[in-house]
């Protein structure tokens, strides 16, 4: 796969040049200088050496759990109730010893996992106790709906029944797995009903419905050096069929035949249309996937899109939009999904879509973040999802996340056209685009199985060292 270098050479330099004018790293730079200050850690994992340093002192289970996940990317479970002060010093000691330091008495098991990350479970009876998800906001508290949960109730369970009992209405359904929204008179309502719901016998997970960020913004370009996608559909076979699933914000029609390569769009969130002139998010990474596509099957390939707008006529998304669109977009043939979309909310309840897709077999990559830290960002760092940061220059993007969740590393910026106007859009959701592109272009130029092009990609879209 050594001809993706050279064209990502050409990608990068093609679009350096623009960033360099309008001088969009430095903009990054001092909003997110302002906005984050440097991180100290009083423990450090080196993971690739499996060593662990730590100096801490009277660190509750809580914080030293939080501190864990954000540095290792492992999936934390602790048994409910579990209570713990931790004091220790040492440097260079293994995992295993540095854990047995860190919870002292306290039971633990790091369980590894088949194409995810470990499980770690802390407990103090039995490991199948510890069913606690510990959760890591990537900066403060995760924004979320402030008078709605949602929750997984257990077969059977009348969901309209159960949120009547709580003052609530059910506003939104996924009846096949279990998931509802529910809607409460206020958010102290459903902040109340949230801890009540924990201990409801008949919910399986309740949580909040998270905010995820508003996508960048896409910039007109006065001209660019690098053309127009040109790109020719190979007919799409009756199995076996590479589908991308978008999901995003609204796809509008491309220019001359890249329409061929679109299926009906999908929208869960109502209908939306974009301002005269402007282009969407959604078109910008469709446009970027069909650019990579064309670099891995040399200018032609069968895969198409299934465009999901999860975003309607709103700046932002949510966690439940998200859901549905993933529903949506499984229903539809996708194969593979693009998720160019972030939360600092790790919500159970889309962790469940997530892995059900997984389950089936289907791909997902999703943008690691566009703010320079190395905590997690959601569905991201959820275990076997493909996160992807952005690479500028050999080195992850001044903008970019670049924590242990993340697999690939890809180039940030992309020049794309709508109505013979050129527009550039940064951020790792392009790099997340890109990957997809590659890997679904891949997939239809040589009938290689997920994991041979998963590990390909990963040789030549390393994520360097920060």
């Amino acid at each position: 796969m050594n001809f993706y270098r050279a064209v990502n050479r050409v990608w990068f330099q093609t679009v350096i040049q623009i960033m360099r004018s309008l001088g969009f790293c430095l903009l990054f730079t001092a909003f997110w200088m302002n906005a984050f200050a440097a991180e100290t850690n009083s423990i450090v994992w080196h993971q690739a050496a499996d060593r662990v340093d730590a100096d801490v002192r009277s660190l509750s289970l809580s914080d030293l759990l939080k501190e864990i996940t954000a540095q290792t990317g492992w999936r934390v479970y602790v048994e409910p109730g579990t209570t713990h002060s931790a004091s220790t010093k040492f440097k260079n000691l293994s995992t295993g010893e540095a854990l047995r330091r860190l919870f002292g008495d306290l039971n633990f098991a790091l369980v590894p996992q088949t194409n995810a990350a470990p499980h770690l479970y802390v407990f103090t009876t039995k490991m199948e106790n510890a069913t606690q998800l510990v959760r890591v906001p990537r900066t403060g508290k995760a924004k979320h709906v402030p008078n709605e949960l949602l929750v997984k109730l257990k077969s059977g369970v009348d969901a309209d029944a159960l949120a009547k009992l709580y003052g609530a209405k059910v506003v939104g359904r996924l009846d096949k797995p279990g998931i509802y929204r529910l809607q409460f008179a206020d958010a102290a309502s459903a902040d109340a009903a949230l801890n009540q719901l924990q201990n409801n016998s008949d919910v399986s997970d309740v949580d909040y419905n998270y905010y995820f960020d508003p996508p960048p913004v896409v910039q007109a370009l006065a001209s660019a050096s690098l053309p127009p996608v040109n790109l020719q559909l190979n007919p799409p076979g009756s199995s076996g069929k590479v589908i991308v699933g978008l999901v995003d914000t609204p796809v509008q029609s491309l220019d001359g035949s890249l329409n061929q390569f679109l299926l009906k769009q999908l929208s869960v969130a109502g209908d939306a249309s974009a301002s005269s002139g402007d282009i969407t998010h959604g078109t910008a990474m469709a446009e970027t996937i069909l650019r990579a596509m064309g670099i891995a099957g040399q200018g032609a390939t069968s895969a198409q899109i299934l465009p999901v707008d999860v975003y309607g006529s709103s700046a932002t998304t949510t966690s439940w939009n998200v859901a549905l669109g993933i529903q949506a977009a499984v229903n539809g043939g996708a194969t593979v999904l693009n998720l160019s979309l972030g939360s600092s909310g790790d919500s159970s309840i889309l962790d469940t879509m997530v892995q059900q897709a997984l389950n089936d077999g289907i791909q997902i990559f999703a943008a690691a973040g566009n703010q320079p830290v190395a905590t997690p960002t959601y569905p991201a760092a959820d275990p076997g999802v493909m996160a992807v940061t952005a690479v500028d220059r050999g080195l992850i993007a001044c903008y970019a996340n670049y924590g242990n969740f993340v697999d690939f590393g890809a180039p940030g910026n992309s020049v794309v056209y709508l109505g013979n106007q050129p527009w550039l859009v940064q951020g790792t959701s392009v790099s997340t685009a890109y990957m997809t592109g590659i890997a679904a272009g891949t997939k239809t130029a040589t009938g290689q199985s997920w994991t041979q092009i998963e590990n390909s990609l990963k040789h030549s879209f390393p994520v360097p060292q920060k």
